[in-house]
């Protein structure tokens, strides 16, 4: 069977099961992060993550078995916001709980991630050559930059002081 974390369009019991594995584990150190740096509390943290869990894996598993062509981020998206829409019999219960994740918390957790996975792929990252580690750096700058003057002109055309 093929592993539903490679990104295949074939689902597995075994990659269930890692996608569950994984976000478990990330969803524990998340929490743990958020009741140190934030004092949230454990068990609504859990809560919170257990829930932006079920989403993310309701949204992969809906990339590769609904036979249109959109991409998991979508999915899950849309999913979030309907669970949070007012009027929906969800909304109150979703809000409260994910409000107790502060983002820098699954940030921290998901930026150690992907730095472990780029130590894996080292001399695949060491093949692209220096101009890729520019063009890494001119991007990442280029897109905090432009976010943060979007952030700016929307805060001055609110009224919010700056």
């Amino acid at each position: 069977m093929v592993d539903f974390i490679d990104g295949s369009e074939n689902v597995s019991v075994h990659g269930i099961f890692n996608w569950i594995l994984l976000l478990v584990i990330f969803s524990v150190i998340t929490v743990i992060g958020n009741y140190i740096g934030y004092k949230h509390p454990i068990s609504d943290s859990l809560v919170g993550m257990a829930i932006l869990s079920g989403i993310t894996l309701i949204g992969v598993w809906m990339e590769r078995e609904v036979p249109l062509n959109i991409s998991s981020i979508i999915y899950i998206s849309v999913i979030g916001i309907v669970l949070a829409f007012p009027g929906m019999p969800t909304s109150n219960f979703v809000l409260h709980y994910v409000s107790q994740v502060e983002l820098l918390s699954i940030v921290t957790v998901f930026l150690a991630y992907v730095g472990i996975g780029m130590g894996k792929s080292w001399n695949e990252f060491k093949a692209l050559g220096w101009r890729a580690v520019v063009v890494t750096v001119i991007v990442i700058a280029s897109t905090y930059l432009g976010s943060a003057f979007v952030a700016h002109i929307i805060l001055v055309l609110t009224g919010v002081p700056v």
